[in-house]
């Protein structure tokens, strides 16, 4: 099982590939095109800023394939940034536009007392069954680090909801796609245990 870890230059791409490696993915992290479109899985990671992520995609020339392969039903995981990159566009510093493939925004949390960015363990609550989230506990801790959060349109794509303030969509799914809010790669036994569910069963 081929899985292409997408460089797009922003992410903690070395640690999401040895997580992926430990439970038996078979990784290949690039920014080429053809290999993108060889695999028969994607990893869309992403750390920082909305912005520099899909520009990065853009400049290296991997929207297209990335778009061919969720065309083709090739599941995808987008992973922090990487999931909100999925939805329509996002609001961090002005209005950009992300690869539009879940209606919906990513915003900023509210100001009222929280501390912001949400940076540390915070619960996952799943909304219905998904074998990305096979053998999770309910209410398992995941760790977090991000300022601005997915808003889904479609209240069938959410698959797992985090109360920070708000109760926001941390994980999402449809179809081949799915995302994930928290760094499954820092996530510890939990996260290792979602991103072996993503190999083996989505």
């Amino acid at each position: 099982m081929k899985i292409a870890l997408v460089d797009h230059g922003v992410g903690n791409l070395r640690s999401v590939e040895k997580a992926l490696s430990a439970v038996g993915g078979q990784v290949d992290l690039t920014a080429d095109p053809d290999r993108i479109r060889a695999a028969q899985k994607l990893v869309l990671p992403g750390v920082g800023a909305f912005a520099d992520a899909m520009e990065g995609l853009e400049t290296r020339g991997l929207r297209a394939p990335v778009l061919e392969a969720v065309q083709e039903d090739k599941p995808l995981l987008g992973i922090c940034v990487g999931m909100q990159m999925l939805f329509d566009s996002s609001l961090e510093h002005g209005q950009h536009p992300g690869l539009g493939l879940l209606p919906g925004r990513v915003i900023r949390f509210p100001d009222q007392g929280l501390t912001i960015p949400q940076t540390g363990w915070n619960q996952i609550r799943a909304v219905r069954e998904n074998p990305l989230l096979e053998g999770i506990p309910e209410g398992s801790y995941a760790y977090f680090n991000h300022t601005y959060y997915c808003a889904p349109v479609r209240e069938e794509d959410l698959l797992a909801a985090t109360e920070y303030g708000i109760t926001y969509a941390s994980a999402v799914q449809r179809k081949n796609l799915y995302g994930v809010q928290f760094h499954p790669e820092k996530s510890q036994q939990i996260g290792l245990k979602l991103l072996a569910n993503f190999i083996e069963n989505c």
